[in-house]
């Protein structure tokens, strides 16, 4: 976890902690299903950035973008999110701001499970995908199919598209899956994403599928023999349509009153209604729905990048519980803050046993003064890791009598010594002196593993690198494959060693070097945004690219620091701030981006479409050659062909010199055609030959 900034770090700081932590959360939330932090403590931190920058491209995203690897859907309509509220003065400003549109009102159960968009056509369901980041999710349609009170065909021959949750009924996950799953909703979005029956996860036939609402495509995206959609002016009358068509629903209770204050009145009385009886509810609530019933009303309202304006989710309060804290363990982040996890005696918060809370940061342990000893109080976040919001004294040993731990075995420790949290002065990860920075402690080593690591998925995550996540990253590093972000790119030449990787196999490890191959080049802001450089985001990489348009200008920017700055702050929103810390970052890893340099193509725009001899054609290189393999790369790449870095059945050549290797013996394996240097020349129309000076011409000639 990324420490808090302090106040005294200025609002800059504070809005690019802020960002980073939505997108974490995001990301952990949605395609992790392993939530650290509650929603309403995720909609604090998403407040906060609406009011200090209101503009910020974080705002516009919603969900997190689909996990590695997996098949992408684009949502025909996008996954919103919902504005939230928790208090009641929120609702009767939700209603003011829409009654102008109607007073009626259709409430549902907030469903905490994994939200699902099934695509209906002519009648048949033909694909299933998750929110992911609300423009393009994840292909899970073949878990779906397994889910018991899904239809594969509705009792209606159009098209459509249907939106709801998928979650684990309570009694399912008590006798089932209680032993192996801190709680349902974690185990529901597993459940339905994993790829493999036998993974240890839960089944798809244990979930059920609940709808909350409908949408129809429109033109071409209909089916030419697609019955025109129902003419439904209510949403209350669709979600009964899906009812009579099928399709199970989340619910369907609709409200209304004289004026803004009866509507606000009985727009509560349902959450409350909801919020006492979830503890008899077949499966978890964690909140109520209001959308203005009226659809044609909702097109008036409009939405904003995040959320639609007619719709409010209500959030139930969290859930507290006491235990004790019995040790604090200290974990080394990305950017290089150590920050607190506490170990607590085992509780029960919401059904789930806890064992870990979050500290936050050496602050948050000054402020609530705890002890390794002390009785705290937790809250509910996530239904993973809670927080302790408050210390009430010195436990005693009664206060761990029947404590069990998540797998149900006895919690045998006896109660600890009540003493001060040991504060680390060096890094858990690499032993290096920690800096103080506020109310936080840093590791300043850019070598630390940890955040080696961070750096690495933080460029492939940025780049587009969905099969490069975090676990093949620490083996990556762990097994010193990868020492740097330009060691990636020699991944090539390790195929062996990289096929040699724990669950990598052939197909895997070409997928990786393909997609390593297919980042070599980008645009000059990319390759600064993607660095990770600290505030140096894409919109500022962007900034910084009007004025410098080389790798060149801009490495030579860090001699002459002074000028350097004065051209920086020159550009509109560029701060000296930034261009001091864009100055030093580059200065502090010259070398090590003179060494990513190396390895990659930075062009100045987007590469355009080229026409050519080679236009859909696949080339490898290998083996020693009479010229650079980037400038060769670069001559077939004008021609219009794509050079891999591994060689599979899809290849179309393999240009090969001395010292080939194992390359040559799969190439000959596959059935893929092997060509020297010249032969490749030919294939070119000469052009590479003409390039070259006169002897090499000859000594390519010679093969």
């Amino acid at each position: 976890m990324v420490a808090e900034p302090s106040p005294n770090d200025g609002n800059r700081t504070r809005i690019e902690w802020l960002a980073e932590q939505v997108e974490r959360h995001s990301d952990l939330y949605y395609n992790k299903a392993k939530p650290e932090i509650s929603d309403a403590e995720f909609d604090v931190l998403w407040d906060e950035l609406t009011r200090l920058s209101p503009d910020h491209p974080q705002l516009g995203r919603v969900g997190s973008d689909p996990t590695p690897g997996s098949t992408k859907v684009n949502h025909l309509f996008p996954m919103l999110s919902l504005d939230k509220a928790s208090a009641e003065d929120e609702v009767a400003h939700f209603v003011a701001e829409t009654t102008a549109q109607g007073r009626r009102f259709v409430c549902q159960p907030k469903l905490d499970g994994s939200a699902l968009s099934l695509e209906y056509r002519r009648g048949r369901l033909v694909r299933a995908a998750t929110r992911g980041n609300g423009v393009r999710g994840e292909d899970v349609t073949a878990n779906v199919r397994r889910l018991p009170n899904l239809p594969e065909a509705i009792d209606w021959g159009g098209d459509c598209h249907i939106r709801g949750e998928v979650v684990m009924p309570l009694a399912v996950f008590r006798d089932k899956y209680s032993d192996i799953a801190p709680n349902p909703r974690n185990l529901a979005a597993g459940s339905l994403r994993q790829k493999y029956a036998d993974t240890g996860k839960g089944s798809p036939e244990d979930l059920i599928f609940l709808a909350f609402g409908v949408e129809f495509p429109t033109g071409t995206d209909r089916h030419p023999e697609s019955p025109e959609p129902p003419p439904f002016k209510l949403d209350s009358e669709a979600i009964s349509w899906l009812q009579e068509i099928g399709i199970e629903v989340a619910g369907n209770t609709v409200v209304s009153g004289e004026d803004d204050v009866a509507t606000t009145a009985e727009i509560l009385t349902v959450t409350r209604q909801w919020y006492e009886s979830r503890d008899s509810a077949d499966w978890e609530i964690d909140g109520v729905v209001a959308k203005l019933d009226r659809l044609d009303k909702r097109d008036l309202l409009g939405m904003t990048a995040h959320h639609p304006r007619w719709a409010l989710a209500w959030k139930f309060p969290p859930e507290e519980a006491v235990t004790v804290l019995m040790d604090v363990n200290w974990q080394t982040g990305r950017t290089g803050n150590v920050t607190p996890v506490s170990k607590v005696a085992p509780v029960t918060v919401s059904g789930v046993t806890v064992e870990s809370t979050t500290l936050h940061n050496r602050g948050e342990v000054d402020r609530l003064g705890a002890k390794i000893g002390d009785k705290v109080r937790i809250v509910r976040r996530g239904d993973v890791i809670p927080k302790i919001i408050e210390v009430i004294g010195p436990a005693e040993e009664s206060d761990l009598h029947d404590r069990l731990h998540a797998d149900g075995t006895p919690f045998a420790s006896s109660l600890p010594n009540r003493v001060e949290i040991a504060i680390p002065t060096v890094c858990p990860r690499c032993a290096t002196e920690l800096i103080e920075e506020g109310a936080f402690i840093r590791c300043i080593n850019l070598n630390c593993p940890s955040r080696l690591e961070r750096s690495i998925l933080y460029w492939c995550r940025k780049l587009g690198m969905d099969g490069i996540g975090e676990k093949l990253v620490e083996q990556l590093c762990s097994t010193g494959l990868v020492e740097s972000l330009a060691d990636l790119y020699r991944l090539s030449d390790r195929e062996q060693e990289l096929m040699a990787l724990e669950r990598m196999a052939e197909k895997s490890a070409s997928n990786v070097l393909e997609e390593l191959e297919a980042s070599r080049s980008m645009t000059l802001s990319a390759f600064i945004s993607a660095l990770g450089l600290p505030r140096i985001g894409p919109e500022i990489a962007s900034l910084i690219c009007t004025e410098v348009s080389t790798m060149d200008d801009l490495m030579g920017m860090i001699s002459d620091r002074e000028r350097a700055i004065e051209r920086l702050v020159a550009i509109n929103r560029i701060g000296e701030t930034v261009a001091d810390l864009l100055l030093s970052g580059i200065s502090d890893r010259e070398e090590e981006i003179l060494d990513l340099y190396d390895q990659i193509e930075v062009i100045e725009e987007e590469s355009k479409s080229v026409a050519g001899p080679l236009v859909g054609s696949r080339f490898c290189i290998t083996g020693s050659l009479s010229r650079p393999r980037k400038e060769i790369a670069l001559s077939i790449k004008a021609e219009g062909g794509k050079v891999v870095a591994s060689v599979s059945g899809n290849l179309d050549y393999l240009v090969a010199g001395e010292s080939e290797g194992s390359k040559l013996d799969k190439a000959n394996r596959l059935g893929v055609r092997v060509i020297s240097e010249s032969e490749l020349a030919e294939l070119l129309g000469g052009s590479m030959l003409e390039d070259l000076p006169e002897e090499r011409q000859a000594t390519l000639g010679e093969f």
